[in-house]
């Protein structure tokens, strides 16, 4: 559990080190960039080994009709993301696509998880 508090910590700090110090950030130019990078990855690293270390609890066993409305609706999301930059009917109907598409992907994986 530590390492995944120290991984979003770190992330936090990542993209928050912008806003809280521009002058520093400004300073290092590209080379702030590459930083950033690095932190950001670092701190996805220390979260995913924070999460395999972490023993599981399962709370819930979803039936297995649930893994083909969780396919289904991965499918609608990837179609609403690859869809939001181009003109077509349904990205007419919906304000943000790709909002709405990554919403479809949480609820489908809420679903079976």
């Amino acid at each position: 559990m530590t390492l995944i508090v120290l991984g979003l910590a770190l992330w936090w700090a990542a993209h928050l080190w912008k806003r809280l110090a521009p002058a520093s950030r400004a300073s290092m130019g590209d080379a702030g960039k590459g930083l950033v990078t690095a932190l950001v990855l670092a701190s996805v690293v220390l979260m995913v080994m924070g999460y395999r270390g972490v023993e599981q609890i399962d709370l819930w066993y979803p039936p297995a009709f649930l893994t083909h409305v969780n396919n289904l609706l991965m499918l609608f999301a990837v179609y609403l993301y690859a869809a939001s930059g181009m003109k077509t009917r349904i990205t007419k109907a919906i304000r943000h696509p790709q909002l709405t598409a990554v919403k479809t992907w949480a609820v489908a994986h809420l679903l079976v998880n």
